[in-house]
């Protein structure tokens, strides 16, 4: 179970599939794979905050960490907006899915967010990732019974799907904007 939370905890995007398929391997089951991603989250949330907390801090004294936090302020309002109207749980809860949580995180405190609060939302859309990524890499395995091709398909995918998206929305406004 270590090895399963270790991978876990490697900061990169391709820790939920290696997880995922090494807890297979390993027999465990899926709720407890799952619980071990929930306690890296929570591992990584008492890691962070202080870091976090530190930087708020001294944004109030140092005046480019003062203007990186007003334009990470501002950042996080429009990465809001463009889930949901306003920085409410919702669209907090999608920041996180749709980047990482420490990201989630950060717009959270932004929005006014306590510890316990923010770090709530920020897991919540995690753990909506890690099911998405979960599912597919084991029914991916299913199909092609090669855990690290597997592996690499989930991760190529994990990079390529939100940047397809991204282009997909652009051209959809471009449209929009030349039919206006």
């Amino acid at each position: 179970m270590l090895a399963v939370l270790l991978v876990f905890l490697i900061p990169f995007g391709g820790g939920i599939p290696a997880g995922v398929l090494l807890g297979q391997a390993r027999g465990l089951p899926w709720e407890v794979v799952a619980g071990l991603y929930f306690l890296s989250d929570v591992i990584l949330a008492l890691a962070f905050e202080p870091m976090l907390r530190g930087f708020v801090l001294l944004g109030r004294r140092v005046p480019f960490l003062a203007r990186f936090g007003a334009a990470m302020k501002e950042s996080m309002t429009r990465s809001a907006a463009t889930f949901a109207p306003g920085a409410g749980p919702i669209a907090l809860i999608m920041i996180s899915f749709g980047v990482d949580p420490m990201t989630g995180r950060s717009a959270a405190l932004a929005a006014g967010h306590g510890f316990v609060g923010g770090w709530t939302l920020a897991i919540t859309g995690d753990m909506l990732y890690y099911g998405v990524i979960a599912v597919s890499t084991l029914r991916l395995n299913t199909i092609i019974k090669n855990p690290d091709t597997t592996m690499w398909i989930i991760f190529g995918a994990m990079l390529l799907v939100p940047m397809l998206v991204r282009r997909v929305r652009a051209g959809l406004a471009r449209r929009r904007g030349a039919e206006a």
